[in-house]
This record gives structure tokens, C-alpha cells and sequence, in this order.
């Protein structure tokens, strides 16, 4: 729910940037309020089946705080935004970028690849609507999907840049988002390469492992067997000296 609710405040952030309407700032506030609601029904409901509910909410600080930022987002909004108004605004859904990008850490497993590429994907086709829309130097949605791409992959070759405020925010959210997600997804696919080496390495340790256990065992034996014969010898020589 927390994921779900992040990905709310992104196109709530660019509703009320653009403000073509009164209903797009309604719908921007509306998404903050599903956002807030979000966060904080996933904080409450994980609190109220835990059996330490602050000592869970404490270890959630950030999460709480999302909820709170996205509670203040919905004050507000009307463009144009003041300076104080536009650091707040941008440190919150960066913030919510980068918790994006930890909430999809976890899909870094050999079962869920399939996923995580298909997420990426989906979010380059968006980035790419997201520049034909924003930039006035992006004529075709294929441009816009390169600019996506260049921008993910922190490319950078030059022939396309964002120029406007609004296209280089969104330029901000495209490489947070896209290279934290491509370097998941490349991360997972190296882990598949190497995983055959690590698993003969860990067959390999595990043989010699139990061959160890079998030369340590022997050597027990051995050593009893030795202790067992220092009494026998023993009263040997007692019974020989007597005599």
C-alpha cells in the first residue's frame, strides 16, 4: 500500500505544477489524499497486528513522515508556487522517488526478473508520454521515449535535453526512478550468471566439509584407541615389575 500510495504523488505533483484546470488541481489534491490515506491505513493496520505497535511505527519514521508530507501537500497548490514552496514541493517527491526505488528492492530475486523488467518497461513508456508532453523541443513520442532512455540509463549524449522547469523535474524523477530500477534489474541478471559458479562453490565446501568431519571422527577413534592402550600397557609393566 505504501508503494502504491508513492506512485500517487507523482502525478499529483505535475496536476498542480501545470494547473490547467481547477479540476486537475482537484485531482492533484485528490491523489495527495489517496496517498496520505494509503501510508497511513498500511502504517495503522501493520501497527495494530503487531505486538509492539511503537516500537514498529518508531522503525517506520520515514514511512510516517511520507503520510505527513503528503497530508500538507494537499494545502495549498495553486500556481505560481513560491521559492520556499517549490524546495518543500521537490524534496518530498524526491524523497518519495528514492523510497520507490527501496520498495522495489525487494522484486531482486531470480523469480521476479520477469517483473522487475516489466516495470521498467512500463515506467520508460511512461517517461516517454511524460517528455512529449512536458518538452516543447520533443516533437514524436519516439523522441520522447529516447530522451526517457537516455535520461534512465544517465546517458546524456546531448541531442536532447529537458529546458523547461516542469520537463527537468520530470527528468529528475526519470533517473532516480529508472536508474535505480535498470540497475536492480541488471544486478539481478548478473546474479544469474554467477549463480552456477557460487552454487559448485558451495557443493565444493560442502565436500570438504564432510571430508573433514571424516578425518576428525578417524582421529577421535585413533586418539581412544591411544588412551584406552596407555592403562593396558600399563599394568602390563606393573604385573612384569612384580615379578
Amino acid at each position: 500500500m505504501v508503494l502504491a500510495g508513492c506512485l500517487m504523488a507523482i502525478p499529483a505533483f505535475y496536476m498542480e505544477l501545470l494547473s490547467a484546470s481547477k479540476a486537475w488541481l482537484i485531482c492533484g489534491k485528490g491523489l495527495y489524499a489517496g496517498m496520505a490515506v494509503a501510508c497511513t491505513g498500511a502504517l495503522a493496520w501493520t501497527a495494530y497486528v503487531s505486538r509492539k505497535p511503537m516500537r514498529f511505527i518508531d522503525r517506520n519514521r520515514f514511512d510516517a513522515a511520507l503520510a505527513c508530507g503528503a497530508t500538507l501537500s494537499i494545502i495549498g497548490g495553486e500556481t505560481p508556487w513560491p521559492s520556499i514552496e517549490w524546495g518543500l514541493r521537490l524534496a518530498f517527491v524526491a524523497v518519495v522517488a528514492l523510497r520507490i526505488v527501496v520498495a522495489l528492492h525487494r522484486y531482486v530475486e531470480r523469480s521476479r526478473i520477469p517483473m522487475l523488467l516489466l516495470a521498467g518497461l512500463i515506467m520508460l513508456l511512461l517517461a516517454g508520454v511524460g517528455f512529449d508532453w512536458l518538452e516543447p523541443k520533443v516533437h514524436s513520442y519516439s523522441d520522447g521515449l529516447w530522451l526517457a532512455f537516455e535520461s534512465s540509463a544517465a546517458v546524456g549524449y546531448g541531442d536532447l535535453a529537458p529546458t523547461t522547469p516542469a520537463s527537468r523535474v520530470f527528468a529528475v524523477f526519470v533517473v532516480i526512478l529508472g536508474y535505480g530500477m535498470l540497475s536492480l534489474a541488471f544486478a539481478s541478471l548478473a546474479a544469474l550468471f554467477v549463480e552456477d559458479e557460487e552454487r559448485a562453490l558451495r557443493q565444493e565446501m560442502h565436500r570438504d566439509i564432510k571430508a573433514l568431519r571424516g578425518d576428525i571422527a578417524q582421529l577421535r577413534q585413533e586418539l581412544d584407541e591411544m588412551r584406552n592402550a596407555v592403562p593396558a600397557r600399563r599394568a602390563k609393566s606393573d604385573d612384569d615389575s612384580m615379578m
